[in-house]
Parts: C-alpha cells; structure tokens; sequence
C-alpha cells in the first residue's frame, strides 16, 4: 500500500490521519508549528480551535446535529474527543478548547502507524498521495506551491486561484469569569432550548444607543493593503454589521428574541450572550462579537455591556487570513484535485466553513487516501446526504464568486414530494439522509477500518466499537 503524506494536523488533517490509520494505511504528518507559528494560534497542539468554542447545534434534525450524527456513525475520532471534553451550551455542543486540542494530540501522537514532522511544508509532488489540510491559516510559501499546482496547462482557460484563495475570518473576545458583575446579567438558553448556560447580559434601548454609537466611533487595527478586507460573509466583525444600520446588531449578534429576563419578565431590548469556555468554567466568550478593533479601543467599547463594565479581558477581538481555494474550478466530488488526483484537499482550505464541516471533510479525505492507497477508487457520498451535500455545493457552486459555506438544510437537496411543515420536513430529510448515508458505508469500496489501536486508550471515552 501507498503511504499518505498529510500536510496540516489542524481539524482536518488530524481527522484525516485517524481515518487512514484505522484503515492500516501509514501516514506522514507534517505540521509546521511551533517552527513556524501563525497569528492567531496559541499553541503547539493539534487541532486548535482559533476562534470560537462551539461545534454548533446538538438538537435533533438540525443540519450541524445531521453531518454530526453521520460522522458519528462513520467513526469520527475527533467527534467522540469534542463529546468528552464538552462544556456546558445549551442544546449545542461546545468544548474546553484546551482540553480537546490536548487529547487529540495525545492521541494521534500515540498512533504507530502516523509518523509526525514537525516542519513547514512548501512543495508538493503532484505524483505523491497527499492530502492538504493546512485551513485558515497556510503559510504564503505553501499557498504559492497550491495556486502552481492549480494552474492546469492542458486547458484552455486556467482557473485563477490566485484571485480567490483567501477571505478575512475574525475571532471573538474572552473574558475572565470572575470580572462579570452577575448583579447585571442572567442565566438562560435562547426559547429555554437545552439548559440554561448562557450569561446574557440584556441592555435597554438608551444602553443599545450608546454602545452602538461608541462602536461606530472606535478605531480599527491599521493594515497595509488591507484597504479593501474580503469577509467571509456569516462571519462578519460586529463593527461592519453595526455600519449597515443602527437595529442590524439587534437582529444579529445581540437579538434578545427568546432571552426573556427571569428577573423581570420581559425580553431586553437587545442582549450580548457569554459562553463558557473550559471544563473550569473560569473564562467565557462573548458569542459572535468577533472585531477589527484596537486592543484599547475593545476594552472601551465592551465595558459599556451591562455585567462588563469591570472585566478582564483574556483575549481580545482579532482579525486573522482565512485561506481557501477556489474549489468548483479545482476538485472532483472525493476531494481530489482534477489536474492532479493523487492530490486532495480537505478542512476550511477546501471551502467549507466552520469546526464540524473541516472535521467532516477530513474525514471524507481521510477514507478518500485510504482507498486509493490500497489501489481502489474513492466513492462519493449520496447526495442526500450532509456530507454529499457538502462536497455537491464546494465542487458544483458558481466559480466566479465561489465563497466557503457551513452545512445548512439549503445545501440538502429537496424532497420528492411538498411538505409544508417545516420541522417535519427536516426530520424527514434527516431520516433520508442517515438510510443512504448508511447504505453507503455498506457497499462503498473503501478499506474496512480496524480496531481502535491499543494506544487510543490515551483517550479514556473513545468508543473502540
């Protein structure tokens, strides 16, 4: 069997390497840091998670609880880490960042059959079975060697990675848990879904006023040629929603609609949502308030929320390059590259967006390697399906505006017949999804996976099943 050479053991590449590993397939996983460090990672560990918490919702029937619930079946190691170092959310799933990156470190580090580089890489052989999942943050060497390798010379009209490899992508600030004044705030989950684990801190129509206005007059972080910022639209920094009008806060990251205060009975007018970010519960971050703004400027401008007026901040609001290719023009439904099929991609690089969808491609790509190592050929998953779904939209989408995007029921194909409840329609497309889902790990040609290697049990809850 071929060996893998896995470029990048963030959410993705490490996922990846897991899949290949099971399926008795040696990889070679490289990964630049500590070497070489980015902007926003913190740590030498695999898997960072770089900006929020939260691998979304865990409530039944949602699109993120449905790629979930079939990564789960298809034996995702990081998953079943994410589930045993949550914290709690909600009706979502949220983990103690550190915790997490920790015991995936442990446990691909563990595993015989990875052997782990650390070291940047910045050239890849188009002949060699390699997976990139280097995400948001590949260094300029190695995206120069991907916009080469994109560059195809048998067509006529070359698509252009180069004008579309990368949006800006923003993270959220923390606070300190005991610099909250509790006095000021309250303890509820939005429409009393899941426990009540949320700090909110609600705010009166004259507080909204003045932090909108305080907002608009802070000082961004100055750039060179960063004139002109290309935003991941779903992912915007509170000060560019706050200049499209004076309520989009209001039916955005501060939308009070089903936070009713218990204190008083009533919604607030707008509110600012705290969520817990370690098992100790000890810090929290402040839920979309990702920003552009200069360190001085955020501490200004968040202690006018109601409960913050005194708090300490662990970590503010940045701006970070969010790299990814233009996808639709480069890559088949497996995630491998048209001009060069040894060559796959996965992770935030390959356009998705968010922790579960990189995880989820990871996977695929992983089970993908696996395949085609062992001398078969990749199997696209039904389209019915979350993962189908996913890999339809990043291969099939416009190329012209090709932007990076999160699993949603939109990107799920419709049903064969019109059912006007919405809910039950969901479950229905859910129910439809797992039955081809299932069927498809069944007769797909890839590797049957092997047991859970003696060294996971450096991971006490990963089911060995």
């Amino acid at each position: 069997m071929k060996k893998v050479l896995l470029i990048g053991a963030g959410l993705a590449g490490s996922e990846a390497a897991w899949q290949c590993a099971r399926r008795g397939i040696a990889v070679e996983l490289f990964e630049m840091r500590p070497a070489r460090t980015t902007p926003a990672h913190q740590t030498d560990h695999f898997a960072e998670l770089v900006c929020s918490n939260s691998l979304k919702s865990e409530s039944e029937n949602t699109a993120p609880w449905l790629l979930k619930e079939e990564m789960r079946r298809a034996g995702s190691l990081l998953l079943e880490i994410a589930r045993g170092t949550a914290v709690p959310a909600g009706h979502a799933l949220a983990v103690d960042r550190a915790e997490f990156s920790r015991k995936v470190t442990e446990a691909i580090s563990h595993e015989p059959l990875i052997t782990i580089r650390r070291e940047e890489v910045t050239q890849v052989a188009a002949g060699q079975l390699t997976v990139i999942a280097t995400g948001p943050l590949t260094s300029n060497a190695l995206s120069q060697e991907i916009v080469r390798l994109s560059l195809d010379p048998s067509r006529a009209e070359a698509p252009a990675p180069h004008n579309n490899l990368y949006f800006y992508d923003s993270i959220s600030p923390i606070v300190e848990a005991d610099s909250i004044d509790m006095s000021k705030v309250y303890l509820a989950a939005r429409y009393d879904k899941g426990s009540p684990d949320y700090i909110n801190c609600p705010m009166s129509k004259a507080e909204y006023d003045r932090f909108y206005d305080a907002l608009l007059a802070a000082q961004s972080v100055e750039q060179k040629d960063w004139e002109n910022l290309n935003y991941f639209e779903s992912c915007l920094p509170i000060e560019e929603i706050a200049r499209r009008g004076r309520d989009t806060l209001r039916f955005g990251p501060m939308k009070p609609v089903g936070l009713k205060d218990p204190r008083t009975g009533r919604i607030p007018y707008a509110a600012v949502q705290l969520r817990q970010e370690n098992l100790r519960a000890d810090s929290y971050n402040l839920v979309g308030f990702q920003n552009h703004l200069k360190f001085g400027e955020q501490a200004r401008v968040l202690s006018l929320i109601p409960g913050l007026e005194y708090a300490r901040f662990l970590r503010f609001g940045q701006i970070h390059r969010n790299t990814y290719i233009n996808s639709p023009a480069l890559l088949y439904p497996t995630l491998q590259m048209k001009a060069h099929p040894q060559v796959l991609f996965a992770g935030q690089i390959c356009g998705v967006e968010g922790y579960v969808e990189s995880i989820a491609t990871g996977l695929m790509a992983g089970l993908n390697a696996s395949a085609l190592a062992a001398g078969g050929e990749p199997v696209p998953p039904p389209r019915a399906t979350a993962f189908g779904s996913l890999v339809h939209y990043i291969t099939q989408a416009e190329t012209k505006n090709f932007q990076p995007a999160n699993i949603t029921f939109d990107l799920l194909p419709a049903l064969d017949r019109k059912v006007r409840d919405r809910k039950e329609r969901h479950r229905l497309q859910c129910e439809l999804a797992l039955r081809e889902f299932e069927e498809w790990l069944r007769r797909s040609a890839l590797p049957a996976a092997l047991p859970v290697p003696a060294a996971a049990e450096a991971v006490p809850f990963l089911d060995s099943a």
